[in-house]
């Protein structure tokens, strides 16, 4: 049902449709989907254990480089509605190449990164004079990303509106070849020069200050060779002028390869197939957290409040795996406290497999009356015989 409806939601502004629509939507319909949408996604992402990050956050996040080595912009005002949400934010030791060695470097790592984009409509883009044929997104669709390991501070690759370029150090590669070799060719083409500047002053200012550039009568009256040093000249600027825009370019490729390479070994789901995802997701963790509660209460030896508990399974789960969590008990106590039903066929009284005491001491089932408790459940989920409909078959047994 949940999937269902955040599908439903989806279908107006899913870049990946393939279907026609039957009924255009009014713009209070469109934005009630898209409310509803946004709303049930942040609710399956929290019941998934992500945590929100705000545009604050990753502004100060895009302000340090981490391992791709690119210098981005992302503008937030493309988008009519931004949701980003994250887990399992850890440090990981990798190895990057500084000044021709290999140096190991911490960097802080997000496990896991659901985004949700809304862009503005065409006319936005029209007025900031974009071409819209070649932007990596469609104006007024809704693009849902789901990536893992991802730097904290390499946050805005993710962003399809991201523009790339050479950072500070690239940059000074570039310039500084270039103003040495450009110097290399001006100093190469210096006699050429001279001899055009000479014929310029012979037809100008006269025969007397053309000698001074070395340009005789003679040498102007030949022709030849004055075309001959401009063509030299010609080929000499325009052959460094290709090489440098060469050079240029082979290294814009390959930031955006390295970018590439970034979101296409990241990438575990987009758009749609999303949902499907993190709603496993959030019924994994819900699953983990109900186990968790129902196994510690059922081995302690002593009686445990919902706050002790707490403390309980945060302290198991450091001992055990070495992992620090803040355990929301809320959560899992609620939802075992729904869970009621028959402990024995023979008699009708249902039973809640947790319950607290006045003084919010948790007590469990035990293991067996649990199981006939969820057998019993999971029986009566669904009814085909009871209360038939005229023309509806009993079960024969």
């Amino acid at each position: 049902q949940l999937l269902e409806e955040l599908k439903k939601n989806f279908a107006p502004f899913n870049p990946d449709a393939d279907t026609k629509t039957i009924a255009e939507l009014s713009e209070a319909e469109l934005e009630e989907k898209e409310l509803h949408l946004v709303e049930t996604f942040k609710a399956v992402l929290e019941r998934a254990n992500f945590n929100p990050l705000s545009q604050i956050d990753l502004e100060q996040s895009f302000e340090t480089a981490s391992l791709v080595n690119l210098q981005t912009k992302v503008d937030f005002d493309d988008f009519d509605r931004m949701v980003f949400y994250h887990r399992g934010d850890v440090f990981t030791t990798t190895t990057m190449k500084k000044l021709f060695r290999k140096v190991e470097v911490e960097i802080d790592i997000f496990e896991r990164v659901a985004l949700l984009l809304k862009f503005k409509d065409k006319a936005h883009f029209e007025a900031k004079k974009a071409k819209l044929d070649k932007l990596n997104f469609t104006p007024g669709k809704t693009y849902i990303y789901l990536y893992k390991n991802i730097p904290r501070y390499d946050l805005e690759v993710l962003f399809p509106n991201v523009e790339v370029s050479m950072n500070w150090k690239d940059r000074l590669l570039f310039i500084v070849p270039a103003l040495g070799a450009g110097i290399g060719v001006l100093f190469k083409a210096l006699p050429q020069i001279i001899l055009i500047v000479g014929v310029i002053l012979f037809f100008t200012l006269g025969p007397q200050a053309a000698d001074e550039m070395g340009a005789n009568e003679e040498n102007v009256r030949n022709i030849m060779p004055v075309l001959a040093a401009l063509l030299t000249l010609v080929i000499a600027l325009g052959g460094f002028a290709v090489k440098q825009y060469t050079s240029y370019k082979t290294k814009q490729i390959k930031f955006l390869k390295d970018m590439t390479d970034t979101l296409f070994f990241r990438n575990l789901s987009s758009n749609a197939s999303v949902f499907h995802a993190l709603i496993d997701a959030a019924e994994e963790e819900e699953t983990k957290e109900i186990i968790l509660v129902y196994y510690h209460l059922l081995t302690s030896a002593e009686s445990l409040t919902a706050s002790q508990l707490d403390d309980r399974i945060e302290q198991w789960m450091e001992e055990k795996f070495g992992t620090k969590i803040d355990f929301d008990i809320a959560g899992p106590i609620g939802n075992l406290a729904k869970l009621k039903g028959r402990t024995n066929a023979m008699n009708d009284n249902q039973a809640v497999l947790l319950s607290q005491d006045e003084r919010g001491v948790c007590q469990v089932l035990p293991l067996d009356e649990a199981q006939c408790l969820i057998d019993d459940i999971w029986d009566n989920l669904f009814h085909y015989a009871g209360a038939s409909p005229v023309g509806v078959v009993e079960k024969p047994y």
